[in-house]
């Protein structure tokens, strides 16, 4: 008699990512109702129309697997509570078609990582479905910003004549003697953190023009000035290396002050984004080798995590923030069976 085969339970790094994918796309969904209602231009509107149409299913496919499990699903966010449908327009179009380009781009990153931890085949599944279907929205994104003439190419670098090797340490050096070139790595690395800080310093204007909340605005104006301060690091060695700066977005807001997004969702929004932009700069850091580079990662990752820990104080203080996944607090279960 052949036993019937056990179900697999989730693992940790399995449940905590389906845990989180279903807040991201609860939060992003309400964020694409709201750009239907207000973005003008077609080509934009189809493909914030494909990425909601892939947000919802995979909402779907996420609460399935939750309840499969027994497991809560997240309260998570409202197109009823968190976004008003009537408010006008906050952000141009061409902010919107950034927008979607760099969301496919953090949510790639953040699905192939989920795949390459995931065991049980479900969930293995699902995750390579969500990369195959949103590296053909990307493919598409991509190809209407170079139609419009607003896709920010990254410097180009000289073709050399053979195969070289390092030869001297001073390839390290950063504070004193000669500071070599720029790796096409380390600009990279540059050349995409200020373009993710650019967007942020538009979003944090839009967000604090509409927050509810004299503490919430408080807290994004402190944003976009620290956004602005870390474009000025990145800037200034971009431009001493004598190479070009993405391009500006300075003027893709409207004046609109009315609701747009709950303070719940702008709070969300800002403090998952602070929290990637440690990540990225702790891999700038692994792969920069000049000395003086690596140090000004190090400072502004400081001035993040300042800003994340008040960010998370907020939401906390708000009853805004959801528990994720956790193991169990053993020393409080015996307490508590001691008593």
């Amino acid at each position: 008699m052949l036993l019937e085969k056990k179900h697999e339970k989730l693992t940790s790094v399995e449940i905590t990512s389906i845990w989180q994918s279903y807040m991201n796309d609860s939060a992003i969904n309400c964020k694409f109702h709201h750009f239907l209602e207000v973005v003008e231009d077609k080509e934009i509107k189809s493909l914030l129309q494909k990425s909601l149409d892939l947000g919802k299913g995979n909402l779907r496919t996420l609460e399935e697997i939750l309840r499969k499990e027994e497991y809560p699903i997240p309260y998570g966010f409202s197109v009823e509570k968190d976004v008003s449908l009537s408010a006008p327009k906050l952000f141009s179009d061409i902010y919107v078609l950034h927008y979607l380009h760099s969301a496919t781009q953090i949510a790639l990153q953040g699905y192939t990582v989920n795949l390459a931890l995931a065991v049980r085949a479900d969930i293995y599944s699902y995750f390579h479905e969500c990369i195959t279907q949103l590296t053909n929205l990307m493919r598409r994104i991509k190809e209407v910003l170079l139609r419009k003439g607003l896709y920010s190419r990254s410097p180009y670098l000289p073709i050399p004549n053979s195969v070289d090797f390092v030869k001297k340490q001073s390839f390290l050096n950063g504070f004193l003697g000669d500071k070599r070139p720029l790796t096409g790595m380390e600009i990279s690395n540059i050349y995409s953190n200020y373009q993710r800080n650019e967007l942020g310093i538009i979003t944090m204007i839009g967000f604090s023009q509409v927050a509810q909340s004299k503490e919430v605005t408080k807290f994004l104006l402190r944003g976009k000035e620290m956004a602005k301060n870390q474009c000025k690091v990145l800037g200034d060695v971009l431009t001493k290396e004598e190479l070009p700066l993405p391009s500006s977005l300075d003027a893709e807001v409207t004046a609109s002050t009315a609701f747009t997004f709950s303070d719940k969702l702008m709070m969300f929004y800002v403090t998952a984004l602070t929290g990637l932009s440690i990540g990225y700069y702790g891999t700038a850091i692994a792969m920069s080798s000049r000395r003086d580079i690596g140090l000004a990662y190090i400072q502004l990752t400081k001035e993040i995590l300042e800003y994340a820990e008040d960010g998370a104080n907020i939401l906390i203080e708000n009853g805004w923030l959801e528990q994720p996944p956790m193991a169990l607090n053993r020393n409080k279960l015996a307490h508590q069976n001691g008593e």
